[in-house]
C-alpha cells in the first residue's frame, strides 16, 4: 500500500489484492537491493509498476546465475580439498616408499604395492581420462555405488531417467490442474463482481414492501374466517342443492348453443324486414310499391340489354 499515491483509493477487494502484491513486490525488491549492495544505499529510481516489472526480472535471472556461481564455487572447493589431501597423500606415500628403500628391514605389504600400482596409473592418465575418472568417480557417489560397474552404472542411470520422466509428467499434470485452478478462480471473482453489481442489488424499499406484504397477509388471514362465514350462510340462503355433473353442464351447454343459433337465424330474418312500417296493411302495401318499382326496373334493364344486342349485331349487306 505504501508504493501507492496518495490520492489514489481502492473501491474494491480487487484492487486491494493487486495493491497488497505490489507491495509484497516491493518489499522483496528492496530487501533483494539491500543483499546486493550490502550497507550501501541503492542509487535512486522511479517506484513504478514498470520499473517493478524490470527489477523482478532482473531478480529472477539473478538467482539462478547466483546460485550456478555458488554451486561452482563449492565444486571447486572441494575440488581443491581433494586435490590437496591427494597430494599430501601422495607425499606421505613418496616418504613412505623413501623410508621403506632406505630401511631394508621394513617389510613390504600389498596395500602399498596397491597404492603405488594406483598412484601410476593415475599419473599416466591424460587429462580427459582424469576427467572421465572423476566423472565416473562423481557419478558412483551421487548414485550411491559402493563398486561402480558398467551394468549397475546403467541400470541406476536409467532408473533415474525414468524417475525424471515422471517428474516431468506429475509436473505437466500439476501445471494443468494449475492452469484448472486459476480459470476456475478468475470465473469465480468475475461472477462475484458481477453479483456485486448493480444488477443484482435489492431496492432501496425491499424492507418496506415485505413489512407492507406481511400487513396485507395478516389482514386477509383475520377476514378469513368472515368470509368463510359469508359463503356458508350464502350457500344455506341458496338451498345448498347438489352441485350440477359435468354430463348435466355439457348438456345445457349443447342447449344453449342451440338456442344461441336459433337467435342468430332469427335475427337474419327480422334484418331483411328492416327499414318496413310497422302496421302491417303499410308494409304490405310498401312491399307492393318495391315489387312495382323491380318490375319496372326489370322492364328497363331488359329494354336497355336488348338494344345493346341489335347495335352490336353485325347486318347483312342488302343486295
Amino acid at each position: 500500500m505504501a508504493h501507492l499515491p496518495p490520492n489514489a483509493a481502492i473501491f474494491s477487494p480487487s484492487v486491494a489484492r493487486a495493491a497488497a502484491s505490489a507491495a509484497k513486490d516491493w518489499n522483496f525488491v528492496d530487501s533483494w537491493l539491500a543483499a546486493r549492495f550490502r550497507g550501501r544505499a541503492p542509487p535512486p529510481f522511479e517506484r513504478n509498476p514498470d520499473t517493478l516489472r524490470a527489477l523482478l526480472a532482473l531478480v529472477a535471472l539473478n538467482e539462478p546465475a547466483d546460485e550456478e556461481r555458488d554451486l561452482l564455487a563449492r565444486a571447486e572447493a572441494c575440488a581443491l580439498r581433494d586435490a590437496e589431501a591427494w597430494d599430501a597423500a601422495r607425499d606421505r606415500d613418496r616418504d613412505r616408499d623413501r623410508d621403506v628403500e632406505t630401511d631394508p628391514s621394513a617389510p613390504s605389504s600389498a596395500a602399498n604395492l596397491l597404492d603405488d600400482v594406483l598412484d601410476a596409473i593415475e599419473d599416466s592418465l591424460s587429462r580427459d581420462g582424469r576427467s572421465a575418472l572423476d566423472a565416473l568417480a562423481s557419478t558412483a557417489v551421487e548414485l550411491g555405488i559402493a563398486y561402480p560397474d558398467a551394468p549397475s552404472l546403467a541400470s541406476s542411470l536409467s532408473r533415474l531417467q525414468s524417475q525424471t520422466l515422471e517428474l516431468d509428467r506429475a509436473a505437466g499434470r500439476v501445471a494443468s490442474l494449475r492452469r484448472h485452478v486459476d480459470a476456475s478462480t478468475t470465473r469465480a471473482h468475475a461472477l462475484a463482481s458481477e453479483l456485486r453489481g448493480e444488477a443484482y442489488r435489492s431496492p432501496a424499499d425491499l424492507a418496506r414492501n415485505n413489512l407492507d406484504v406481511q400487513r396485507a397477509l395478516k389482514a386477509a388471514a383475520a377476514r378469513l374466517p368472515e368470509l368463510e362465514d359469508r359463503v356458508a350462510s350464502l350457500a344455506a340462503a341458496v338451498g345448498g342443492g347438489p352441485s350440477p355433473t359435468v354430463e348435466q353442464v355439457r348438456r345445457e351447454e349443447v342447449e344453449y348453443l342451440d338456442l344461441l343459433a336459433l337467435r342468430n337465424e332469427l335475427d337474419a330474418r327480422v334484418r331483411s324486414f328492416r327499414g318496413l312500417p310497422p302496421d302491417t296493411d303499410a308494409a304490405r302495401r310498401e312491399l307492393e310499391s318495391l315489387r312495382d318499382e323491380l318490375a319496372r326496373i326489370t322492364q328497363r334493364r331488359d329494354a336497355v340489354f336488348e338494344g345493346l344486342v341489335e347495335r352490336e349485331t353485325p347486318r347483312k349487306p342488302t343486295r
